[in-house]
Order: structure tokens, then sequence, then C-alpha cells
């Protein structure tokens, strides 16, 4: 039934919701606990959300009508593709082993299956980044999967090239602009040639955790103080529960499932403390220094991510290592969500009215094939049609484009085959490209790509898509957006040859650095808080505020715009970031010109999301 707020119950909420992520974790295919929403400026409590507004009754009425027909996935939850954080250290206070001379040279022998350089990797001298990680023990794929995260976000930037520390040859940093280290292996066998380049502080290093007291041991074999030198040093795990980490006067998140990992302790005399970590009883510790071309955070920042998350500090910080003179710029996007042959047109026009009387531009996430075919909206009896049947929707969709939307492709159908995946096998409830279940408590399982899957079909839904839409008189969409964005490692290659530019979170696994095949037990969610070139290819814009969600879903509380506002202001301390968000039209307008007019006084400027070139 055309209106129907199928997405209300739908994945996209759960994987949206206002996290990173996107599934599952390195450990558990469900999603974990929500970190907390609190973001305030000064480290004051976010307000609160506040009653829902009464026009917004009926919507509310059809979604829990269609909640008893098929139980709601939930949100883009914190703890849905959330990276566990490092096993708890072995000695809150390390002892140093000895640098291995012969580590390097033993280890560039095989470097060609470990190494993947980002599009353009740096091949002149000091340009680019270059990402090492660890990847030894039991937890050693960790290293690959923060890897991964690193490499997204400096792409925004420039090149990138990716390999395991234990690859670095001597001098190997002279030829990148600077080198990101992620310490996630205690006692990580470290190559001597890394810690004598890091020593000699040619090129910018930001160092990640573990292994810093190789660092200073190294100095010492060098007959240098590092304390003296450096102007800090480090002290010990600090385990204590955290309230958060305060950077430009706003205090980040970090969830405390992170405890027991601890942050490393710093004693700083000289150096620059550039973002605090505040314990609950108000006492504070450095979370991240800088002296000379060393910088050094004390923890993991892509473990157990939250919406409002330090993770955001790790992603500003970026651009003191690699765009140092950037200005401030705080770019907006608005998605419309989940926009079928099905959709009400009458709700349709009323958001691209909001959105007009604002003069605020807008892209259309649409999907060209409506398909029940277990007759879940229709009595039992199969459904199936285009936009090409459906001229109402068609002629609404042009009214929005006349009035600033864009249309993008939200895949094909929105749903897959003739199975529940995981609710209904309807469009906008379902995924398509990727397998899911609800669980016995209620909890988004993903566990598999779909049968039959490859580039190849993939290829072929996305060619059936840009049918439809030729079929119905629209013009073919030019940025891509996966349904419930969730999808193998095969289907993102065929997004990318099919379009400029994706407008999504994503679906990372282990295997994309190392070359080895996709680890599919293990999915990397994550979100971008500005343009990146991802590692499948192809331009990513960022959907970084997750939804408007009424009510709760799959163990996920209710997100309305007070919620989104408050992620807005922690994004604030990313000094060219964009916040962008996306809405259900079913919803009506109140929530949606609440969010506008707030971002809007909080400084951001809307702009179309086929603007967004860096």
């Amino acid at each position: 039934m055309s209106g129907k707020p199928r997405a209300a119950t739908g994945l996209k909420e759960y994987l949206r919701r206002f996290g990173p992520a996107l599934v599952g974790t390195a450990f558990l295919p469900v999603c974990l606990l929500l970190a907390p929403l609190g973001c305030a400026s000064g480290g004051g409590d976010q307000a609160a959300s506040g009653p829902l507004p009464v026009n917004e009754a009926a919507a509310l009425q059809a979604a829990a009508r269609h909640h008893s027909a098929s139980t709601p996935m939930g949100q883009v939850g914190a703890g849905v593709g959330q990276l566990p954080a490092p096993p708890p250290p072995p000695m809150r206070v390390p002892v140093a082993t000895p640098p291995h001379d012969d580590l390097a040279g033993a280890a560039v022998q095989t470097a060609d299956a470990a190494i993947l350089e980002g599009p353009a990797a740096a091949a002149v001298a000091g340009t680019g980044t270059l990402v090492l990680y660890d990847t030894t023990g039991q937890w050693g794929f960790l290293g690959e999967m923060y890897a991964e995260q690193v490499a997204n976000l400096v792409s925004h930037f420039g090149t990138w090239k990716a390999e395991p520390v234990a690859s670095y040859v001597a001098g190997q940093m002279n030829a990148y602009a600077a080198v990101v280290y992620v310490g996630s292996t205690y006692g990580e066998p470290m190559p001597k040639a890394f810690l004598d380049d890091v020593h000699a502080g040619a090129v910018p290093v930001l160092w990640m955790y573990d292994n810093i007291w190789q660092l200073t041991a190294e100095f010492a074999n060098l007959n240098v103080n590092f304390a003296t030198t450096m102007g800090w040093n480090w002290t010990g795990f600090d385990t204590s529960t955290l309230a958060g980490v305060n950077y430009k006067s706003t205090l980040l998140t970090r969830d405390p499932l992170n405890t027991a990992s601890g942050l490393m302790g710093t004693s700083v005399t000289t150096a620059t403390v550039v973002a605090t970590a505040v314990r609950s009883d108000g006492s504070t510790l450095p979370w991240a220094v800088r002296s000379g071309n060393l910088t050094y955070i004390g923890e993991i920042p892509f473990s157990y991510v939250g919406p409002n998350d330090r993770y955001l500090i790790f992603a500003d910080m970026l651009y003191d290592l690699l765009k140092p003179a950037a200005a401030t710029r705080h770019r907006a996007l608005v998605r419309i969500e989940d926009v079928g042959p099905d959709a009400d047109p009458t709700e349709l026009k009323a958001v691209a009215d909001a959105l007009y009387a604002r003069r605020i531009p807008f892209s259309i996430a649409t999907y060209p094939g409506y398909r029940d075919p277990l007759g879940a909206y229709n009595n039992g009896v199969a459904q199936s049609y285009d936009l090409a049947s459906r001229p109402t929707v068609v002629s609404a969709l042009k009214y929005m484009q006349a009035r600033g939307g864009t249309i993008i492709m939200h895949g094909y159908t929105h749903q897959y085959s003739n199975v529940k995946n995981p609710y209904s096998g309807v469009s906008a409830d379902d995924c398509e490209f990727y397998l899911a279940y609800v669980n016995a408590t209620n909890s988004v399982v993903f566990t598999t790509p779909v049968p039959g899957d490859s580039r190849t079909w993939a290829a072929g839904r996305v060619t059936s898509g840009l049918a439809a839409f030729k079929a119905a008189g629209l013009a073919a969409p030019t940025i891509w957006e996966t349904p419930h964005y969730a999808a193998s490692a095969a289907d993102y290659p065929a997004f990318v040859s099919a379009f400029a530019k994706r407008y999504e979170r994503v679906f990372y696994f282990p295997g994309l650095l190392s070359g080895a095949a996709p680890d599919y037990t293990r999915i990397n969610g994550q979100f971008f808080p500005y343009l990146v070139k991802d590692l499948y290819g192809s331009p990513v814009i960022p959907e970084n505020l997750g939804n408007v969600e009424p009510v709760p879903v799959n163990n996920y509380p209710a997100r309305l715009p007070a919620d989104i506002l408050a992620t807005a202001t922690c994004n604030l301390v990313i000094r060219d970031g964009i916040a962008s968000f996306f809405y259900h039209p079913y919803l009506g307008t109140a929530y949606l010109t609440q969010i506008l007019d707030g971002l809007t006084a909080q400084g951001w400027t809307f702009v179309a999301a086929g603007s967004v070139v860096d």
C-alpha cells in the first residue's frame, strides 16, 4: 500500500541509527550496547528530546501496525559494526623488548601480499600517508580492521599506502607527508628501522596506543632521554572509568566497554595536550599529546564507537597532520529516504515544500522497483511493479526535483528474492545485497552475502534499476546508496563502476588491506565526517547523524531531533566537516523542520550532495 511506513521497521534504522557502523562486531554479528548519546559544549548534558509532536500521531500509529506484522530491526546503533577494543594489557607498566634489526628484511620478502595502496598511491617524496598496523597474536586481525578505518579517513587528504609495521624498511617514511601507526597488539615486534626513523623526527608521525614503550626504549638505546627531549612520557595504563574526552571545549563520549583496555597515561611537561580524558570523578589525564613531529593518542579511537564519540577527535586531528591550513567550514546534507513506487505523493510533496521554503537542496533516495513476493502487505497476494506504472509517484518525484531535489539510486528493489531478509521480503523493509535475520532476543544478525552473490550479479541489479528509471522517464542517477548499507566486498566494485559517487555508510571486511579473501564473519562499519575515497575506490559522501526514529526498535531507543542535533554539535569539532542526516517522508514535516532549523542555528550551511567534492 502506498505510503505505508515500512522503513520504520526496516534495517535502515538499525544500520544507520546513530553510529558508525553497520553490522555485527568483530566477535559477534549482533549489535552490542549503545554508546551514550550525550555530547555537550564544555561537558554539559545534552538536551532532552521532549515529547512527540501531536501531528505525528498518525505516522506512529501506522508504524505500530507495521511493527505487529514484522519485528522492527531498529536503528543504526553504535553497536552495529562496532570494532572491539584490544584485549586488556597484561601489565599496567609495560617492559620494553629489544627492537628487531632483521625484522623488516624478513617481512619485505612477503610484503606484496600484505600491502595495499590507495588510489594513485604515493610515488613521489613527501606525499600521501603511510599507514602501519600490527598483525601478530590472537587479536592480530584487529590491526588490519583499525587500519582500514585509518585508510578511509586519510583518503580525504590524498593518497595513502597501508602495510604491516613489520614490513617497514629504513627511510621508507621519507617518501610520505605523514605516518599513522596503529599500535593494537601489546608487544608487537617492532623493526628497529621504524623506531629509529620516528626518533629522527623528519616526518610527522601519529602513534596510537600500544608499544610506545618500545619507542622510548630505543631513544634510551641512542642515549637520548625521551621525556626531556619530547616534554612528555608514558606512565602506564589507566583503567579508570571515563566520562568522556574533552576536545575544543566539547565532551565527546567514550563507551565504558573500552575501560578494560585502558588509556595509556602520560606525564606532560612541555608538550601540548591535544585532548583531555575526563574520569567519572571529574579528574583528568591527557588523551592525546603532541611534541614536534610526534603525536600520541593513548588508546585506539576506533573501538566501540558511538555517534558522538572521541573518534571525531581523531578525524579532526588528521587536519593537523595532513592539512593544517584548512579553513573552517561546516556543511550540511539532508536525504529523503526510502522513496519507491509505493510512496505517497502527498507526503513527498509536503517534504519538498518544507525544504524548498528554506531553499535547502536535498537528495531523494529512490528504489525504482517495488516487490512484495510473499504478499505481506497485500493479504497474502504477491505484488510487483515499477515506477513506470505509478505516474503519480513519478510526477511527485519530478515535483521534488523542481524544488531542489536530486534523485539518487537506492538499490533496485531494496529487498532480496522471495524470502524474509530479515523482516518481510518487502521493498524498503529488507536487505537487497546481504543476508540478515532477527534472532530470539530481537536483534538483527547479518550472516553472509546472498546466494549467487558476485560482482556480475550486483551489476545486473544496477542495470535493471537504471532501466526502470529510464522507463519512468527519469534520468539515470549518478549517485548510489546501498540498501541498508549492507553489501559484500564483491558488490561494491559493481556500484563503483556504475556511479560517480556513493552516499552511505559501508561494510568493510578483514582482507581488504592484506589481499586475503574477505572475512565475512567480521564486519567493520564506519561513518565519515567528511568526504572520503574509500577502500572500494570511489568518493563516499558522508551520512553521520542518523535519522529520526520515534519509537524504540530492535533493542534500540527512539531517536528524536534533539538527539540528531546533539550529534551535530559534536561534529562541530571537525574544522571542515559535514553534518548529514536522512529522513523518511511518512513522518510528516514537524520533525524535519526542527532538524533543518536547528542545524542552521548551529551554523551549518546546507548544500547539494553532488556539490561535495572535497
